[in-house]
């Protein structure tokens, strides 16, 4: 129970610090620390990211950061999505799942590293000079201008993250913070607390389909889950005071190194 409350305040605190990124570590700390399978870690995990990015995203209403009708459309879409990522989960063995999260979990380093090199300083501030996005924010009134190419490209934005949540049991998150960086002229503030909320959104509906389905969580999972919201609540805190830069390549490389140990584990299962 211990270290289950310990891994869950280091999730929690990962989410905090890097914009909901961390969630990928959930299901990696239920499988590798406390042992337990893809299938009954999912769960788990995807009810602790939930609530740890809730408590992050009502942080972010109150401060009016939240841009809702965007998140509000992008987990609409992923929850139309993620039970078919979930049929997949069931036909996929337990090995090959956790090759499929090895290699995400490096895709997410390779991009996070990527971007630090590449992205001198790109759209921070909510100012598109580096190009057009496809979805713009109208400078008079400060929301999105929706056009249908704006709408089209969350829609699709939902669809690959509520399929990908539903098949590896993450919140998301390190799909939604880079996409949104990418496509649209958001301040980072903003991002990350969108992201909170579409995340929290997805897990939750995520979890209510597996208690559907009869799922049940053990009193570890109950204790890894309150110990993330006080992670998060931690990481909100210090992501202030610790540079960006440092942020970004500390988490790429834990990233690694909990690939290799997931590729570890399914060696051993095979």
């Amino acid at each position: 129970m211990l270290l289950a409350s310990v891994l869950g305040v280091l999730m929690g605190l990962v989410m905090g610090l890097t914009g909901a990124g961390g969630g990928i570590l959930g299901v990696p700390a239920l499988v590798l620390g406390l042992g337990l399978s893809m299938t009954q870690a999912a769960p788990v995990s995807l009810l602790a990211v939930g609530a740890a990015a809730a408590v992050g995203a009502i942080d972010g209403l109150r401060h009016g950061l939240v841009r809702y009708r965007a998140a509000l459309l992008i987990a609409l879409l992923g929850a139309m999505f993620s039970p078919l990522g979930v049929f997949l989960a069931h036909q996929l063995s337990e090995k090959v799942l956790m090759g499929l999260f090895s290699a995400l979990m490096v895709l997410v380093a390779w991009r996070m590293l990527q971007r630090e090199k590449r992205e001198a300083g790109p759209s921070d501030h909510g100012a598109a000079s580096w190009g057009q996005k496809n979805c713009m924010l109208d400078h008079q009134t400060g929301r999105f201008a929706w056009t249908a190419k704006c709408s089209a490209t969350l829609a699709a934005l939902g669809a690959v993250t509520g399929a990908v949540s539903g098949l590896l049991g993450v919140g998301g998150g390190f799909l939604i913070v880079p996409a949104f960086k990418q496509l649209t002229d958001v301040q980072m503030r903003g991002i990350v607390a969108t992201s909170l909320m579409v995340v929290s959104l997805l897990s939750l509906i995520g979890v209510v389909g597996a208690f559907h389905a009869g799922v049940s969580i053990e009193p570890v999972g109950w204790a890894f889950i309150s110990a993330s919201i006080v992670g998060m609540l931690a990481g909100r805190r210090l992501s202030s005071v610790i540079p960006a830069r440092t942020l970004q390549v500390g988490f790429a490389s834990l990233c690694v190194l909990v690939a290799i140990g997931m590729l570890f584990k399914a060696g051993l299962t095979s």
